[in-house]
């Protein structure tokens, strides 16, 4: 990245500090910390993310970082959604393990267009010699599948199945709140290199795109904590739009 950029992103991040942390990580403290313990202790899910440590591209703003959140935050919505169904403690395992794998796959092919697709394909091949079930690999696929935003999605017979890619889904758009002002942009800045000129022209509809997710949350838990995620990530995506036309008008 080169010296303006990492300045504008000083900038980007002193600004998040400033702001609030989201509810969520307040209100289901318990549910993430249980999702925490259970990725940091899973054997299944140490050795898948060894597996993905050494294969995910990780320059790209969809890196390590980007899938440890989702994997996790996926996972909390899990416990709190297969709790409100009455999932009991053996299932409710069961199903974190699988959509904490759905978390750590989902950017697998991240740089491919149609990459929800294609990292689908590629997970169900990389799980052959983990101790899944075929149904629990057809959710993970499924889920995989059908992660992205306004794009036709694969149909899912079971509400179990259902939920994983909810979870997943919810947890990966959660990232357009604080964290994309202070991680995914500027990773993805230093692959594409862009201009500042250009970046500014791209701003405003890239603003829109966010503000667009606001109403696409799926789980309950989502559509109740995911457009604060959209709202604060949108005011800090305001404040630094003005701080960049102020401060580096010399560079557009």
């Amino acid at each position: 990245m080169d010296q303006i950029y990492s300045r504008i992103r000083d900038y980007a991040r002193q600004i998040v500090a400033h702001f609030p942390i989201p509810d969520f990580y307040l209100d289901q403290s318990p549910a993430h910390e249980y999702a925490s313990t259970f990725f940091e202790t899973d054997p299944v899910i140490k050795k898948l993310k060894y597996f993905v440590t050494e294969h995910l591209e990780d320059d790209f703003g969809h890196g390590l970082q980007h899938a440890i959140k989702v994997t996790v935050e996926a996972g909390a919505l899990m416990a709190i959604e297969g709790k409100a169904d009455g999932y009991d403690k053996g299932f409710l395992d069961d199903r974190m393990r699988v959509v904490q794998c759905a978390g750590l796959l989902h950017d697998i092919k991240r740089k491919k267009k149609d990459h929800s697709k294609y990292g689908a394909a590629h997970a169900r091949k990389v799980l052959e010699n983990y101790p899944f079930s075929v149904e629990e690999v057809d959710d993970i696929y499924r889920a995989i599948h059908n992660h992205e935003a306004f794009t036709r999605n694969i149909t899912i017979d079971t509400p179990e199945g259902a939920l994983v890619a909810d979870c997943l889904y919810d947890a990966d758009k959660f990232r357009w709140g604080p964290d994309n002002f202070a991680y995914t942009l500027w990773d993805m800045i230093s692959y594409y290199n862009p201009s500042l000129t250009e970046f500014m022209e791209r701003y405003p509809k890239g603003m829109q795109g966010i503000a667009k997710i606001k109403s696409t949350f799926r789980t309950p838990t989502g559509k109740k904590y995911g457009p604060q995620f959209i709202d604060i990530g949108l005011a800090i995506g305001e404040e630094l739009y003005e701080v960049i036309k102020a401060e580096f008008s010399d560079y557009l």
